[in-house]
C-alpha cells in the first residue's frame, strides 16, 4: 500500500512539473533573441535556395566532363562535283546526303571547368554571405526592444517606489484630517499626486507591452510578461573589428581571382577524343555514288584566338573591380572605425553620470526623509513634500535610465564591431 501512494505521489509531482514551469516563466536572453530572431526572420528561407542553386548548377558544369553526344546530319545541292576523267567512272550526283553520331571526351579544357566550378561556389558563397549581413542587421532591432522592455521594467519598479512614498505622505495627512490638524486640500494634493503616478504606470505598461508584441513578432515566439528578460551583466567591449562584411569582401575578391582564370583558359587550346560513325552519299570515299556507312575517330584540337582580342581590357576591367572593393572595405572600416569610438565615449560618459546618480540619490534620500519627518509635524505642506519625493525619484529614475543606457552602448559596440 505505501508503495502504491508512494508510485502516485511521483506521478502527481511529475504532472504537476511542467505547469509549475510555466507558472514561473522562462528566462529570455538577448543572445537567445538573436538566435530566434534570426531563425524566424523570413530571409532566412533564402539559404537554402542558394545551396539548392549552386549543387544544381555545380553539377551542370561538371557535366562538361562527360562524354558528349550528338546526332547531326545534312542535305546539300553543289554546283559541281569531283570527276574521274575515265569512260567506266560512274559521275558523282550533285545532291548529297549526311546523317551521323558523334560520341566525343574532352582531354583538355585549358581548366574552364574547374574555373568555372570554383566560381559558382564562390558566388554561393557572397550570396550567403550577404544573407548574412542583412542577418545581421537583426541585432540592432533586437538591443532596441529587449534593452526597451529591460528599460520599462525597471522604470515601473520605481513607480512601484515612488507610489509607495506618495502613499505614506497621504497616510500621514489622512491622520492629519482626521485630527483637524491639516487641511484637505493637501491630501487631495497628494491623491491626485498618486493617480498621476498611476497613469504613468499604464503609459509604460503599453509601450511595454507594445515593444514585447515587436519581441514576440521577431522572434516568433509567444513572448510576454511570463517571460523573464535576463539583464545581462556589464562588460569591457572588445573593439576588433569583427564583422560578416569584412568576409564579404573577401569572398568577392576570391571571386576576381577566378575570373583571371576563367579569362586564362579562354586563350588555351582544348582537346577531345572522338568517334564519329554514319551514313552517306557519298561517303568516305568520295568516288563512291551510293550511300554507304563510315566511322571515323581521333582527336581534335579547337583553339579560338578570339580571347587574345579582349584579355586585356578584361584584365584591365577586373583590376579596376579589385581596386574599387578595396576601396570600399577601407570606407566601411573607416566609418566602422569612428562609429567605435563615439560608442566607447558614450559608455565612458554613462559610468561618469552613474558614480554621480549615487550621490544625488543619496542626498535626495535625506533630504525626503527630512521632508517626511516635516509633513508629520505639519511644518511643510503637501506640495513641498512632494517636490523632495520627485527629486528623489528624477535622480532613481536617471540612474536607472543610465544604467541601461550603459548597457546598450555596451551592446551596440558589441555589435558594431561584430564580437
Amino acid at each position: 500500500m505505501e508503495k502504491r501512494c508512494s508510485i502516485l505521489l511521483v506521478g502527481w509531482i511529475i504532472l504537476m512539473l511542467p505547469n509549475s514551469l510555466y507558472a514561473q516563466g522562462k528566462m529570455l536572453t538577448i543572445d537567445s533573441c538573436y538566435k530566434l530572431a534570426k531563425q524566424n526572420y523570413p530571409l532566412i528561407k533564402q539559404h537554402q535556395l542558394i545551396v539548392n542553386s549552386m549543387n544544381y548548377t555545380v553539377e551542370n558544369i561538371s557535366k562538361g566532363n562527360w562524354p558528349q553526344a550528338r546526332i547531326a546530319g545534312q542535305a546539300t545541292y553543289q554546283s559541281d562535283v569531283t570527276s574521274v576523267p575515265l569512260p567506266s567512272a560512274k559521275p558523282q550526283a550533285k545532291d548529297q546526303y549526311k546523317l551521323y553520331g558523334e560520341i566525343s571526351q574532352m582531354l583538355y579544357d585549358g581548366g574552364t571547368i574547374k574555373a568555372r566550378t570554383l566560381q559558382e561556389k564562390t558566388g554561393t558563397a557572397i550570396e550567403e554571405q550577404q544573407l548574412e549581413v542583412d542577418l545581421y542587421k537583426l541585432k540592432e532591432r533586437i538591443n532596441q526592444l529587449y534593452f526597451g522592455i529591460v528599460l520599462i521594467e525597471e522604470q515601473l519598479k520605481q513607480s512601484s517606489l515612488l507610489s509607495k512614498d506618495i502613499q505614506t505622505g497621504i497616510d500621514l495627512m489622512t491622520a492629519q484630517v482626521n485630527n483637524g490638524t491639516n487641511y484637505l486640500s493637501n491630501l487631495d494634493i497628494l491623491k491626485a499626486e498618486l493617480l498621476k503616478v498611476d497613469q504613468q504606470k499604464t503609459e509604460l505598461e503599453s509601450g511595454k507591452q507594445a515593444f514585447y508584441n515587436m519581441l514576440s513578432m521577431f522572434t516568433g515566439q509567444p513572448i510576454n510578461e511570463s517571460w523573464k528578460l535576463k539583464l545581462p551583466a556589464h562588460s569591457l567591449p572588445e573593439t576588433t573589428i569583427h564583422r560578416p562584411e569584412l568576409l564579404l569582401f573577401d569572398y568577392q575578391k576570391k571571386n576576381l581571382d577566378i575570373q583571371h582564370q576563367l579569362i586564362k583558359s579562354n586563350t588555351l587550346p582544348k582537346v577531345n577524343l572522338f568517334v564519329q560513325g554514319g551514313i552517306g552519299r557519298p561517303a568516305l570515299n568520295i568516288l563512291e555514288s551510293d550511300f554507304k556507312p563510315y566511322y571515323i575517330g581521333g582527336l581534335q584540337l579547337n583553339w579560338g584566338l578570339a580571347g587574345f582580342y579582349t584579355i586585356k581590357n578584361e584584365k584591365a576591367l577586373i583590376k579596376i573591380n579589385q581596386q574599387k572593393l578595396d576601396i570600399q572595405q577601407e570606407t566601411f572600416l573607416f566609418n566602422t572605425t569612428n562609429t567605435l569610438k563615439q560608442q566607447t565615449e558614450e559608455t565612458i560618459k554613462y559610468n561618469k553620470l552613474l558614480q554621480s546618480d549615487e550621490a544625488i540619490i543619496q542626498l535626495r534620500n535625506k533630504v525626503k526623509i527630512a521632508a517626511s519627518s516635516q509633513l508629520q509635524y505639519g511644518t511643510i505642506n503637501a506640495n513641498d513634500y512632494m517636490k523632495e519625493v520627485n527629486a528623489e525619484d528624477q535622480a532613481k529614475q536617471n540612474k536607472i535610465i543610465h544604467e541601461i543606457q550603459l548597457l546598450m552602448a555596451e551592446y551596440t559596440i558589441k555589435t558594431t564591431s561584430g564580437n
